[in-house]
């Protein structure tokens, strides 16, 4: 009687299935492997979105997107660009120096060589979830001076290191512990 399955069978056979869970495993570091890139953009959910492309927006999965970032393997938050808070904008005045304005807010991440009077602060948080928040603040020059900046509807400091803690912890709500009260006094 011959085998059913000889040894160049079987080895062709471990071959394919060996093929078959690394194409598997590859499918899993794509974001959304099952959607088309027009069915991607149904996928996220708005919030926040301001009138003009100022501003802060914060993007979130839905749907069977929120089932795959589930399903899918760990993701580190990625932080791009520098954050400027709600804070930091209001402390910028017309008639600053591009120096008083570097202090405030740092170091311009976009200078373009031919709009030497504008500087760029975008910013983009992508956290492991699918969540992207992204801002971004722009500050106009004429003769050495801010003559204007544009990027309202920024996050606070305590909205945006919420956020952060939220994704490093798994959390949907960042809550205290700690009971900061004296310990109250005995009533007679």
């Amino acid at each position: 009687m011959q085998l059913l399955f000889s040894g160049l069978t079987r080895n062709k056979m471990s071959r394919v299935a060996g093929l078959v869970v690394l194409a598997s495993l590859t499918a899993c570091s794509s974001p959304i492997p099952l959607l088309s890139s027009a069915d991607r953009t149904s996928v996220y959910a708005t919030s926040g979105t301001p009138s003009d492309a100022n501003g802060a927006q914060v993007v979130e999965p839905t749907g069977f997107g929120k089932v795959l970032a589930f399903i899918s393997p760990y993701r580190v938050p990625i932080q791009q660009g520098n954050f400027v808070s709600q804070e930091m904008v209001a402390q910028l005045k017309e008639g600053m120096t591009r120096e008083q304005v570097r202090f405030i807010l740092g170091t311009a991440l976009l200078t373009d060589m031919f709009h030497e009077d504008r500087w760029d602060y975008p910013f983009r948080l992508t956290k492991p979830n699918g969540e992207r928040i992204t801002s971004r603040v722009s500050v106009f020059f004429k003769d050495g001076t801010v003559a204007k900046f544009e990027g309202g509807n920024l996050p606070t400091e305590k909205e945006y290191l919420a956020r952060i803690t939220e994704s490093a912890l798994g959390l949907n709500r960042v809550q205290s512990v700690i009971e900061t009260d004296a310990p109250k006094k005995k009533e007679k």
